[in-house]
């Protein structure tokens, strides 16, 4: 619905025209029940011109989990409350109090943004081939990460030590960064990647095909393990997701896809994004073939246990999502502006069809702390807040899950998936895609082993809860004792994605 805005070219006109508003319910439409409700959206502009916003990020924390991260195609970053509470009304309403603060932090589009350092800090992925690592309270740039020949398409921090990030980047690399190494030129501080790997995703047909005639290789979406050593990479060119040990970058681990054994017989298709669940022991891979696949990281080389279907995949922008507790995945769309949401332990059931957008519905994020509460955005230059009805989360916290997926048989990892109850035969087989799945050729199995900000401002940081001088709420995992270096673990450091889910009650 369009929106009144203000002649006057006054900051603050163009600060409202980017306030989160209170929304009326909308109807069921076509038959579909949503389990969610739309709470709230977001208006893109600058200058009093629409932008598309192409990343979310919710903060990290327990305190700082309501805030809410866009970034968009001008190169802008906005910060949003999104626990802001106004009146319902009829109509939609102007609610100036959501807005935190914004700044440009690129001349050019921000593809992926990641809160760090208990949400003081935020890293941006640009389209200029930077990463720039960001003061949230002062917008204020405290590095440049400078490496990479092509678009940065992917962020993702280590578990454990917030100094150690990964990036994927379109120039066909990953590369790993350690924010503690930096430099100083010409007054601006500059940060050179540790390591990283070149033409990560270049399919051997693409080798053999003639130069200017091969396919994209860029790297699409880069996942940190819960292990502290291993990466997850995947690209543009095929389904294969390769796994890395960050110790030793020679050689990818092993690799997984959802038919491995044809993977040059059928037509390539790209993987758009990466998700992985609190635990780490789930990992999803979003499909240009219009299915979201899921896999289990002990048991890659079973392929993925599940597929999910009826979203439409048709652009590298379209993003998907694995909840924290694993019990959903989001996901956008091509065409129809819907959101896709599907129950994790009934893979075959229809998804829940939430339908509001007017684009393409691109990237979606999961708030941490508030179960059920996800954000999405689209080309219709809106950023728009669920949260679902009566959620009440049956998964077992991730040292539980630790404790019982240790080696497990297929059948009970099958039984584990869908809390404890078990199956007949003919429903074991609907967790499989369409196609039927082959072991992994591979022979080596995974063992991967001041600026100022204005009163006003201000305010809103105070009132909303995001206090510079409040010590934030730690996560489990940044409350662990992080290692100096992750290339250079101490030996008593768990080694291997085996080993951390393994790991004993006393050692977690």
């Amino acid at each position: 619905m369009a929106m009144d805005v203000r002649s006057s070219n006054s900051l603050f006109t163009h600060i409202a025209s980017r306030e989160l508003f209170r929304v009326r319910k909308r109807p069921r439409m076509d038959g579909f029940v949503s389990a969610f409700d739309e709470t709230g959206y977001v208006a893109v502009h600058h200058n009093a011109e629409d932008t598309i916003p192409l990343s979310l990020s919710f903060g990290k924390t327990t305190k700082f989990a309501h805030i809410l991260a866009v970034s968009d195609e001008d190169g802008y970053v906005s910060l949003f409350d999104t626990r802001r509470k106004c009146p319902v009304t009829s109509n939609f309403e102007e609610n100036t109090e959501d807005k935190i603060c914004d700044w440009v932090s690129h001349q050019n589009a921000v593809f992926d943004i990641c809160w760090i350092k208990e949400d003081m800090q935020i890293l941006t992925a640009s389209g200029d081939q930077t990463i720039k690592l960001w003061d949230v309270q002062e917008r204020k740039c405290l590095g440049v990460l400078m490496g990479h020949t092509g678009s940065v398409k992917s962020l993702c921090p280590h578990p454990t030590n917030a100094d150690i990030i990964v990036s994927g980047s379109r120039d066909g690399s990953f590369r790993i960064w350690d924010l503690r190494c930096k430099s100083t030129r010409r007054g601006e501080v500059s940060i050179c990647s540790m390591d990283g790997v070149n033409g990560a995703h270049v399919s051997s047909q693409a080798r053999r095909t003639r130069r200017g005639k091969a396919a994209s290789m860029s790297i699409t979406s880069v996942l940190y393990l819960k292990d502290q050593v291993s990466l997850a990479t995947a690209g543009a060119v095929d389904s294969v997701l390769k796994f890395w040990d960050t110790r030793n970058l020679k050689n990818c681990v092993t690799q997984t896809c959802p038919c491995p054994q044809s993977t040059e017989k059928q037509s390539l298709h790209g993987i758009s994004s990466l998700s992985q669940d609190e635990s780490g022991l789930f990992l999803s891979a979003s499909c240009m073939d219009n299915r979201i696949y899921l896999y289990n990281t002990l048991q890659l080389e079973k392929g993925p246990l599940k597929s999910f279907s009826g979203c439409r995949i048709e652009s590298f922008f379209v993003k998907s999502a694995i909840s924290p507790d694993a019990s959903n995945i989001i996901s956008g769309s091509s065409d129809d502006g819907n959101v896709y949401v599907w129950k994790v332990d009934k893979p075959m059931e229809d998804p829940t069809i939430l339908k509001t957008h007017d684009g393409e519905v691109t990237a979606v994020n999961w708030c941490s702390s508030e179960i059920g509460k996800f954000a999405t955005c689209s080309d219709d230059f809106t950023v728009r807040i669920w949260n679902k009805n009566s959620y009440v989360s049956r998964t077992q916290c991730a040292s539980a899950v630790r404790r019982r997926v240790m080696a497990i048989p297929s059948t009970e990892c099958k039984i584990l998936l869908n809390n404890g109850k078990r199956y007949s035969k003919t429903e074991e087989d609907a967790f499989s895609p369409d196609h039927k799945l082959h072991p992994i050729s591979s022979p080596t199995p995974i063992t991967p082993p001041k600026v100022n900000i204005s009163e006003g401002h201000t305010n809103q940081l105070s009132s909303s809860g995001f206090d510079p001088n409040a010590a934030s709420q730690k996560t489990p995992e940044s409350a662990l004792k992080s290692p100096s270096s992750v290339l250079n673990p101490p030996s008593s450091l768990k080694r291997t994605i085996r080993d951390y889910f393994s790991a004993s009650p006393r050692t977690l």
